[in-house]
């Protein structure tokens, strides 16, 4: 069952690839639009198949005798928030039906996935702190909020790009804008949770609801960047261009409390050791 999921998660990495490339080919030749229409079905059916792979592991950890959710180690949390941002920008297509979008959004499953087929897969048991179910509501509020926050990022990438920003009144400029607003929305509201049940769980685990550990402190910054991006928006009426740069500096913040925190500085959350 645990190869099975690994070369299921192989062969979800590399199709992202590929279907990113169709939604790009779509979107820049107009004649093979019909390619963006293949990108979306084969979408569909990757995303089957990288939920398979998720539950075949959560199922084999199981028949190992360890008996946890799929989200312990970096690996593992890779391979969900890929799963994370391509259901979340595969909502936002069905919603706005703008395939152009998976141009920018499809490559950050790509990517997530990449990093992860570099780490070992194999499944290990849980340290004792994180056998609790506030960790699979902790783990999954704040990778949907971070998936949140990615699609926003690409979204604001395409406003950038596509040179939305000379005409911020045009009706696809404004899209745009709803859409990186709504996104962030989203991820804002997700990340809150996450902040909240891992304080729960910090609790149980350790005793305190907060120990400005190098995770915490930094969801902590990301939180207060995108309440800043919100506040501007509410506020001050930040629209277009302002708010796609604001969101691009807030995800490489979640990039640093993901990547950076993990990898560079020692904590309760460091996945230095796997």
């Amino acid at each position: 069952m645990e190869a099975l999921s690994n070369t299921l998660a192989v062969a979800v990495t590399f199709a992202y690839l590929g279907i990113a490339v169709l939604y790009l080919g779509g979107w820049i030749i107009k004649p093979a639009a019909v390619l963006a229409k293949v990108a979306t079905l084969a979408l569909g059916l990757v995303l089957v198949a990288h939920t398979a792979s998720i539950v075949l592991r959560w199922l084999a950890s199981y028949q190992l005798g360890f008996g946890h959710a799929p989200f312990s180690n970096l690996f593992e949390s890779l391979v969900f928030f890929g799963w994370t941002l391509a259901v979340i920008y595969l909502v936002i297509e069905i919603k706005t039906g703008d395939k152009r979008i998976g141009a920018f959004a499809v490559p950050l499953a790509f990517f997530a996935m990449l990093y992860a087929l570099k780490l070992d897969p194999a499944i290990k048991p849980l340290l004792p702190a994180l056998k609790s179910n506030w960790l699979i509501a902790h783990v999954i509020t704040c990778f949907l909020g971070y998936a949140g926050f990615g699609v926003s990022a690409a979204l604001s990438l395409m406003y950038l790009v596509t040179g939305k920003a000379k005409d911020p009144q045009g009706h696809k400029a404004l899209l745009l804008d709803d859409l990186i607003y709504q996104t962030v929305v989203v991820g804002f509201i997700l990340l809150t949770a996450g902040i909240v049940t891992g304080s729960i769980w910090a609790n149980s685990a350790w005793g305190t609801y907060w120990s400005w550990d190098p995770k915490e402190t930094w969801s902590l910054i990301t939180w207060l960047i995108y309440a800043a991006l919100l506040h501007s928006r509410y506020m001050r009426g930040w629209h277009g261009q302002r708010i796609a740069v604001f969101s691009l500096v807030g995800f490489g913040c979640v990039l640093f409390t993901y990547f950076g925190v993990n990898l560079l500085l020692s904590g309760l959350h460091s996945y230095a050791a796997s």
